[in-house]
C-alpha cells in the first residue's frame, strides 16, 4: 500500500491531507461498508479455490439430476434427487466461503487498519458477510437455475404428472426449493464468520470447521432423535423441535413447501414459522458472536 493511498481507495497529498489546494475529507461509516463488500466480492473473483468449489458444486448437481433421468420426470422428481445432497454439500460450500473470512482479515492486519476509520466491528462484519454472501449465492443458484432450465427443456411432458407423487408438477415449486438452499446457506455462512472470528490461525480455523459441519449435519440430529425417543420431546411439540437444528428446518421446510404440496397429502413435516425463525435466530446469533469476539 502507497503512502498516498488508504484501504477505501481515497488519496491524500501528504500527511496534512491537502495536495494542490485539495482537502480530502474522511470517509463516511457508509462509503467504508461499501469498500468492504466490495472488496469481499473482488476476494471471491479472484480466488481460484472459490471458482473450482463451484465448477465441483455445479458438475455434481448437473450429474446427480441428469444421471438419475429426474430432469425428464420434472421439477418435483428433480428436486427430490438434489435434496439429500444439498443436505450435505450446501453446508461444506458454506463453510469454505466464510471459515477464514475474518481470519485472513486479522492476519494480514487489515482488521487494525479498519478500525483506524469510523466504521464498528458490526460493520466489518455485515460487510464481510454481505460479500461473501453475494458469492455463495451465486455459486448454488447458478447451478440449480441451469437444472430447472434443462427440466424445462428435456421432461418428458410439459405438465408433468408423475408416478411417485399425485399433484401436478410445477417450477414454483423448484423455486421454492431454491430459495430454501439460499436459506440454509446463509445461515451456516454465518456459523462459518463466527468461526473465522473464533481463531487466530488457518489450522485452528479447518478444525473448528470440521466440527461445525459435524455438529450441524450429525450432531444436532441425533440429539433430537435421542430426545424424541427417550420420551423427552413429545409427538406434538416434535416439528417445533426439529426446527432447532438448521438442517433439520431446511429439510422440513422443503417437504412441507414443495414436495407434500405437490403429492396434496401428508403429515406435517415442519412448522414454517419455527423452521425460519430457527433460520434467524442462528444466523443473528452467529453474526453477533463475530461481532462480540471483534470488540475483545
Amino acid at each position: 500500500m502507497s503512502a498516498d493511498t488508504n484501504p477505501t481507495g481515497d488519496t491524500t497529498g501528504g500527511q496534512d491531507g491537502t495536495s494542490a489546494g485539495r482537502t480530502t475529507v474522511a470517509p463516511g461509516s457508509k462509503h467504508i461498508l461499501e469498500a468492504i463488500v466490495g472488496r469481499e466480492l473482488r476476494t471471491v473473483v479472484r480466488t481460484r479455490t472459490f471458482f473450482v468449489l463451484g465448477v465441483a458444486f455445479a458438475a455434481v448437481v448437473f450429474g446427480i439430476a441428469w444421471v438419475s433421468r429426474s430432469v425428464r420426470g420434472g421439477y418435483v422428481p428433480t428436486l427430490v434427487d438434489l435434496l439429500t445432497p444439498m443436505e450435505l454439500l450446501v453446508p461444506v460450500v458454506a463453510v469454505a466461503y466464510g471459515y477464514r473470512a475474518i481470519l485472513g482479515d486479522a492476519q494480514r492486519g487489515e482488521l487494525d487498519v479498519l478500525k483506524t476509520y469510523p466504521v464498528s466491528n458490526r460493520e466489518i462484519v455485515l460487510g464481510v458477510y454481505t460479500g461473501r454472501a453475494v458469492g455463495l449465492v451465486t455459486t448454488l443458484v447458478v447451478p440449480l437455475v441451469l437444472v430447472a432450465v434443462t427440466v424445462f427443456v428435456v421432461e418428458d411432458e410439459g405438465r408433468t404428472l408423475y408416478a411417485s407423487h399425485s399433484g401436478v408438477d410445477s417450477p414454483i415449486l423448484f423455486a421454492r426449493f431454491v430459495v430454501l438452499t439460499i436459506l440454509f446457506a446463509l445461515t451456516v455462512l454465518a456459523v462459518a464468520i463466527a468461526i473465522s472470528a473464533m481463531v487466530s490461525s488457518t489450522r485452528s480455523a479447518l478444525a473448528l470447521s470440521v466440527v461445525a459441519l459435524v455438529v450441524l449435519l450429525v450432531g444436532i440430529d441425533l440429539a433430537l432423535v435421542y430426545g424424541f425417543s427417550a420420551g423427552i420431546i413429545g409427538d406434538s411439540s416434535l416439528i417445533h423441535v426439529l426446527a432447532i437444528s438448521p438442517l433439520s428446518a431446511y429439510r422440513g421446510l422443503v417437504f412441507e413447501s414443495a414436495i407434500i404440496v405437490a403429492a396434496g397429502t401428508g403429515p406435517a413435516a415442519a412448522s414454517p414459522i419455527s423452521s425460519l425463525l430457527s433460520f434467524v435466530v442462528w444466523t443473528a446469533a452467529s453474526l453477533g458472536i463475530a461481532t462480540w469476539l471483534l470488540n475483545r
